[in-house]
């Protein structure tokens, strides 16, 4: 047995080993698309509101939204009541919020009485309007359980702390199954909240994952057979990818890193890289063989083409994936480590892997190429163009990017996790029924804290919180807010007989005490500590923005520092105020992450070609292509969120490729003859093809992307592929251009250098 044959046993051995081994990884894979993944561990406003949640409950819910004209009717409460019970039976949820399970303030012979706002005893004494009456006249349930015509009454599902979105999609599913157990299927109309909406993500991610990365690879396949017509080439392709995709997705699963809907473009984008990594090296087997060369002579040919640039396309691909490691949201930074360690193993599989195994068998003839001669001809027509009208086609790409640049400014900085699905989705249309019927689904808290125990029975403290509150009911944003000093109020207003000038705060100190002492409920200590030293004013917005968000925290910011706050500390907190901080986490993450992003594809160039001018040179048609990515989301109205966030250092890392393999070929060819006009036909000719077709099938690819219905998907897959092609332009047009007009500079101080000397 041969060296060569012994070599190929050995690679295909270990590329099925590592097949196997990731493969049996992930099973492990930890599927969790919950907001608190985004959010980095240390950020001040993570770590206040992990403390927050020892005291206070939990802020993200499942609502549950029943409608009909008979809700107080004993064939709809009946059946609710039963729902209630079942649900608190569940290990999965604290507490359920419902007209049966909420407190009820009301007048009694001896002062007041805290009993269920509405359950089976005090049901049986009412009929239907007089039930009806009874909850719409409670200050507190009325305002965020039950509309106003009361024909829509909510649900709201408050779960323990859940650890990943299987759990959310498991509380989901039981609530579900104990609605259609309850008789109620039929009553319910919306399902939404943050748990229903990471559920809605959850699947979403899958199904583009189910969907995308067997497309996507089948594409790239396909084009390989077109091209080539070897079933060796096909067969080791799909291997290879295989192993790669797994591979990269196991690194994330070694790594302790969630699977999140940012992960879940690791797959087909793995895929499209390594489909292009292999028709670069088939292109080159391809091309020995119409030489002549044959088995390990031919590999030994194409090998030495091609092992060099594809080295250092994997280091630049890799360090434009890395850079986004800088970014503070955690899927994002770890979406860009992994995919940067998988392109990686990706050409060290290519490079180490693959062509032992072509030489133990590849024993046959290579197609001639005739489907990618068609391409041949675009080629040589901008590289024609690039080379004769220089001056033109540099000046015209400089004035479309100046013209373009104003645009960028207009990019919004923006995260609505609803926008990332169409406007007929259950999703969307669950929260927004919500919305119009009862409250805004957007939650966000006010926390006023004192040192001191009983701070909060002391009423000069009180009419702070009730002139906030006061404030905030009367923003536009605002569809729902809660305090302690509404329980108060109702206390006093029971106490005395509920009249109606009573529904005040009491000014008495002792009185505000003795209430507070003899309270039995259960909702006034989800909004006060035990201590009464901190309390917190809840609040439901109408809105779903981040920078809306963002603006109204600003706004209520700058009127607390207006008001005279006695000795509270006053902190925004929530899910609200998490979700906001993303806006800003995206902006330093993207400026952080692009700059890293050309420094060291820049320093790889240097590294590559050893000389700084021609390091600069190759990236003028690389940092093009990304300006033109955000002119387009400017012009196109395109937020910046977790999936465009980026758009930009991956096309960076992957747009470099081809200028390294056209550069490449074309120093190589102008040490071999010394003619730039020359080498530049030759570097075309040989390596343009195989480069239009990769970046072309990298781009229908990414438009494969482009048909999702999840829009991250579909922006991240649009987004790309325009910046790809465009690339492809620049490296086509732009780069010939700049290589003749760099190269009549560098002549002409040549031939003015010998006359400077004689002086």
């Amino acid at each position: 047995m041969t060296v060569a044959r012994l070599s190929g046993v050995l690679a295909l051995t270990l590329l099925l080993l590592l097949g196997a081994i990731s493969g049996a990884l992930l099973s492990r894979i930890h599927l969790d698309n919950a907001p608190e993944a985004y959010f980095p561990s240390d950020a001040p406003a993570v770590r206040f509101e992990s403390r927050l949640r020892e005291d206070f409950p939990p802020d993200q819910v499942l609502i549950a939204l029943f409608e009909g004209d008979d809700l107080f009717s004993d064939a709809a409460l009946q059946p609710l009541f039963g729902l209630v019970e079942a649900l608190e039976r569940n290990p999965k949820v604290e507490r359920v919020l419902a007209v049966s399970s909420v407190d009820h303030i009301g007048a009694a012979a001896e002062g007041f009485v805290v009993e269920p706002l509405l359950d089976d005893d005090i049901a049986a004494g009412l009929d239907s309007e007089q039930r009806r009456q009874r909850v719409l006249d409670d200050r507190l349930a009325a305002s965020y359980l039950v509309a106003d015509d009361g024909q829509a009454m909510a649900l709201i599902v408050r779960p323990i702390e859940l650890g990943d979105s299987l759990q959310r999609l498991a509380l989901e599913r039981d609530t579900r199954a104990a609605i259609a157990a309850a008789g109620l299927e039929g009553r319910l109309t919306a399902l939404a909240g943050q748990v229903a909406l990471d559920v809605a993500q959850l699947r979403a991610m899958i199904r583009d994952t189910l969907t995308f990365v067997p497309a996507t690879m089948g594409l790239g396949l396909l084009i390989i057979w077109l091209l080539f017509r070897r079933v060796l080439a096909v067969a080791v392709s799909a291997l290879v990818i295989a192993v790669v995709v797994n591979l990269t997705v196991a690194l994330l699963v070694l790594a302790g890193k969630p699977y999140t809907l940012v992960s879940a473009i690791l797959p087909p984008l793995m895929s499209a890289l390594t489909i292009a990594s292999l028709i670069h090296w088939l292109n080159a087997l391809s091309q020995a063989a119409q030489r002549g060369l044959s088995g390990p002579a031919r590999v030994d040919w194409a090998r030495r083409r091609v092992a060099r640039p594809t080295l250092f396309t994997a280091l630049t691909t890799a360090a434009g994936l890395a850079s986004l490691g800088f970014s503070s949201i955690q899927p994002i930074a770890a979406f860009g480590l992994v995919a940067a360690a998988g392109m990686l193993a990706q050409s060290a599989i290519v490079i180490g892997l693959v062509p032992p195994i072509f030489a133990r068998w590849d024993r046959g003839s290579w197609h001639s190429g005739h489907a990618l001669r068609p391409l041949d001809h675009a080629v040589a027509w901008l590289r024609h163009l690039g080379m004769r009208h220089a001056g033109w086609v540099l000046a015209i790409a400089a004035l479309v990017l100046a013209l373009g640049v104003p645009q960028i400014w207009r990019i919004h900085t923006e995260t609505d996790m609803l926008r990332f699905f169409p406007e007929a989705h259950p999703i969307t249309q669950a929260n927004t029924r919500i919305q119009d019927r009862l409250i805004g689904t957007t939650t966000l808290e006010l926390v006023f804290h004192v040192g001191a125990r009983d701070a909060f029975k002391r009423p000069e403290h009180l009419a702070v919180i009730d002139t906030v509150q006061d404030w905030l009911e009367d923003q536009p944003e605002v569809s729902h807010t809660l305090s302690m000093v509404d329980l108060i109020e109702e206390m006093h207003w029971g106490f005395h007989d509920e009249r109606a000038d009573y529904r005040t705060l009491p000014r008495d100190p002792r009185l505000i005490a003795q209430y507070l002492f003899i309270y039995d409920g259960t909702d006034l200590y989800e909004l006060v500590d035990r201590e009464f030293a901190r309390t917190r004013l809840t609040l439901n917005l109408d809105i779903r923005g981040a920078r809306a968000i963002n603006a109204f925290i600003a706004r209520t910011e700058a009127h607390l520092a207006d008001l005279d706050l006695q000795d509270m500390e006053v902190r925004v907190a929530g899910f609200g105020r998490l979700f906001a901080d993303q806006e800003q986490l995206l902006i330093d993450g993207q400026i952080r992450g692009l700059a890293a992003a050309v420094v060291l594809i820049s320093l790889f160039m240097l590294a590559m070609w050893r000389r700084p001018g021609d390091a600069a040179l190759c990236m003028v048609p690389n940092l093009a292509p990304i300006l033109l990515i955000f002119i387009a989301m400017g012009v196109l109205g395109i937020w910046l969120d977790m999936a465009t966030a980026m758009i930009a250092s991956v096309t960076a890392g992957i747009a470099i490729d081809d200028t390294i393999h056209l550069f490449h070929a074309y120093r190589r060819h102008l040490a071999a003859h010394g003619s730039r006009v020359w080498a530049l036909a030759r570097a075309y000719q040989h390596t343009g093809r195989a480069v239009v077709a990769t970046t072309l099938i990298l781009c229908g690819q990414f438009l494969l992307l482009g048909t999702s219905a999840f829009v991250p998907t579909r922006e991240f897959g649009l987004l790309t592929a325009v910046g790809l092609l465009t690339a492809l332009v620049f490296d086509l047009l732009l780069l010939p251009a700049l290589l003749i007009a760099v190269g009549r500079l560098r002549d002409h101080r040549h031939r003015v250098r010998p006359h400077w000397t004689r002086h």
